[in-house]
């Protein structure tokens, strides 16, 4: 039996690129308050790339996973006009900032059941993304104190908490909505993890 292994198209690795690098350029505008061309910009890009970019990624590649673990073609794209309207939004300090960079869109045979695990996988990935973050704030800031360390694990924890209670509102379009229509329970107990994610985010 051999072992199962994600599939990827060229059109996709570049349409995941770019979505990856637009957020991350968009969330480091926003953290600094300005597009520059100056040594600290581009290190709030490289930590946004980390934390934003790797927290959407992983997010959508888990959609990714399941779906193809179920035998569906699945693929990523990115929507590009969502992606100019964040970076404008950022650029020019919009008080409202949304970002939707894009979207898993999968082919074949999806009842509800398999279709909210699918949705549920990737706010689960972001809930652990931020317990991660989260331990390391608190447990190796203190051991290694560092400015940069605890920019990186604060942010990070704050955005996936973010990203997980975002894409569980029960809203048409979220994952939520659809994790929702398949089992309350595991709705209930994925809304509970991300909201307790977001509050001890704000808490340590």
């Amino acid at each position: 039996m051999h072992p199962f292994r994600m599939r990827f198209s060229s059109v996709e690795i570049q349409h995941l690129l770019r979505a990856w690098l637009v957020i991350s350029v968009s969330f480091a505008i926003m953290r600094n308050g300005s597009f520059s061309l100056t040594p600290v910009f581009f290190v709030i890009a490289g930590i946004s790339a980390v934390t934003v970019g790797i927290g959407f990624l992983l997010h959508e590649l888990m959609h990714k996973y399941f779906a193809q673990k179920y035998g569906c073609r699945a693929e990523f794209r990115a929507f590009d006009l969502m992606l100019i309207i964040a970076f404008l939004m950022a650029l020019f300090k919009s008080p409202i900032f949304f970002a939707a960079p894009g979207a898993v869109f999968i082919q074949g045979n999806v009842n509800p059941a398999r279709n909210g695990r699918i949705s549920a996988a990737g706010p689960m990935t972001n809930i652990v993304l931020a317990a991660l973050f989260l331990g390391v704030k608190v447990f190796l800031v203190p051991l290694f104190p560092s400015g940069l360390l605890y920019y990186l694990a604060d942010f990070g924890a704050s955005v996936n908490a973010w990203l997980a209670v975002f894409n569980m509102l029960p809203f048409m379009g979220l994952d939520g909505s659809k994790v929702l229509f398949w089992n309350f329970k595991v709705y209930g107990m994925l809304l509970g993890l991300a909201i307790a994610a977001m509050v001890l985010t704000f808490a340590v």
